[in-house]
């Protein structure tokens, strides 16, 4: 399996032949090939982890591709077919096979409604992505984590206390673009100190970077 990290918190994974697309959102620029799609998860509503022209044009060349995302996803993207998971669900889409965690999104601020988020497992934890929140998907051992590393919701020891908890193979910062270059050094670095607790590594990944897994 193959990881290409876009910006912000979306990434593709390849497989056989098929691409898994992960938070296309309003951050990212558009997929660089949006053909041969199986499937496309969003994690919850936020804009930062969908974007209509992202879903269109990987729709447009792919028509029959599943959108899978918890009910505020289905709620929000209005003239999408998001078929609806809910934490504890799985699903097979071509030859990756999905499992859903969480519920829902961090704390934000006690004034800003809690939204629907789910974590996605793909392949067994071949590659885990939380979304926004810190939910550890029990009894999966962690191949390669999506780790946060910057967010209205997120301080940097939260995350590093993350990694901790899941004890990834290797990590990777993702949700980074608010973040300036200086601060996007320092949470890789503290990310990469966390996973090696645990004797994990960090994946160096940068937007457009890729990975074989």
């Amino acid at each position: 399996m193959r990881i290409t990290k876009l910006e912000h918190a979306a990434f593709i994974l390849e497989k056989d032949g098929a691409k898994l697309v992960v938070d296309p959102g309003s951050f990212s620029r558009p997929l660089p090939d949006p053909s041969g799609v199986a499937a496309i998860v969003v994690t919850h509503e936020h804009a930062d982890h969908w974007d209509a022209p992202h879903l269109q044009a990987v729709l447009e060349a792919n028509p029959a591709v599943p959108i899978y995302g918890p009910q505020g996803v289905a709620a929000a993207a209005d003239g999408f077919d998001v078929t609806v998971v809910s934490p504890g669900d799985s699903v097979v889409a071509g030859p990756f096979k999905l499992d859903f965690f969480g519920g829902r999104h961090a704390e934000i601020h006690s004034s800003i409604p809690i939204v629907d988020n789910v974590g996605v497992s793909v392949d067994g934890g071949a590659v885990y992505h939380p979304g926004d929140s810190f939910t550890v998907p029990e009894g999966v051992e962690v191949d390669v984590l999506a780790a946060p590393s910057s967010a209205p919701w997120l301080k940097i020891g939260e995350a590093m206390d993350f990694v901790l908890a899941v004890k990834p193979r290797r990590a990777f910062p993702t949700h980074e673009m608010i973040n300036s270059d200086a601060g996007k050094a320092m949470a890789k670095a503290r990310i990469e100190w966390a996973a090696q607790q645990n004797g994990g590594a960090l994946l160096d990944l940068t937007p457009g970077d890729s990975a074989e897994l």
